[in-house]
């Protein structure tokens, strides 16, 4: 079970939302490169990007905060990002910067060719991200619910080649509700491919829930809030996450 701790991007700093709203920001740093730095310090092998402004945008808005931040991490730790992307050439420009990964979200639902033609010309890095609210996915920063339901399209999505699946349950994101895992895992065994969950993530009760149902293709988890707030001890749940694994 990889532990992902989550930089969400606004205004060139790194904030928390509670369910995807813009005015509802919690400022935790003003220097994204050194939270992310500490991240990786405290063990993370994975960090999850998130361009807030870009994702209603619709185009990349805190280039120079992800390019600090990959100039500390990017040669150490797999990166990930998502929020504006909508063409082939927004993709190569990250790819470019060094990120592994980039992220699609709205543009899959909108325009699901896009996908397609993205896994196409950049084969193994791209990730489709579905945000849902009672099991059904919601575009434009969230501020649309959609009438497709999160597994038709994640079962489309894995035919077109991504390589995972990020879940978020908006109703729980920056709520510190807990994880939705009767989701999850529904979602996780529907799919071939890995899901990561999103949204929610509490306690070390969370992680114990997760790496339970990890046989089911639950890879990982992205947290946020959680560790920016102390309720969970970063080191500490990877740790306990790498020890229930091995049992």
């Amino acid at each position: 079970m990889l532990l992902i701790p989550a930089i969400d991007l606004k205004e060139g700093r790194c904030v928390r939302l509670k369910q995807g709203l813009m005015d509802q920001a919690t400022v935790f740093s003003d220097n994204p490169a050194e939270t992310a730095l500490h991240w990786f310090k405290q063990g993370a092998r994975r960090l999850h990007l998130v361009d807030l402004d870009g994702a209603f945008a619709g185009k990349p808005k805190n280039l120079e905060a992800i390019s600090g931040i990959l100039s500390e991490v990017a040669k150490e730790i797999p990166v990930q990002l998502g929020g504006g992307i909508r063409d082939l050439h927004t993709i190569e420009k990250y790819l470019d910067l060094g990120l592994t990964d980039v992220i699609i979200g709205t543009a899959a639902v909108k325009n699901p060719e896009f996908v397609r033609e993205a896994c196409k010309e950049f084969a193994g890095h791209i990730i489709v991200g579905l945000d849902a609210k009672e099991g059904m996915v919601a575009i434009d920063g969230w501020a649309t619910v959609t009438e497709h339901h999160v597994i038709d399209l994640s079962k489309r999505f894995e035919d077109d080649g991504v390589n995972s699946i990020i879940y978020t349950d908006i109703g729980r994101d920056g709520m510190m509700s807990g994880v939705n895992i009767e989701a999850t895992v529904k979602l996780a065994e529907a799919v071939r491919i890995p899901v990561i969950a999103s949204g929610g993530l509490t306690d070390l009760n969370d992680i114990r829930a997760l790496c339970a149902v990890e046989k089911s293709g639950v890879a990982g988890a992205i947290t946020g809030r959680a560790i920016y707030e102390g309720s969970i001890d970063f080191a500490e749940a990877q740790k306990l996450a790498d020890l229930l694994a091995g049992q």
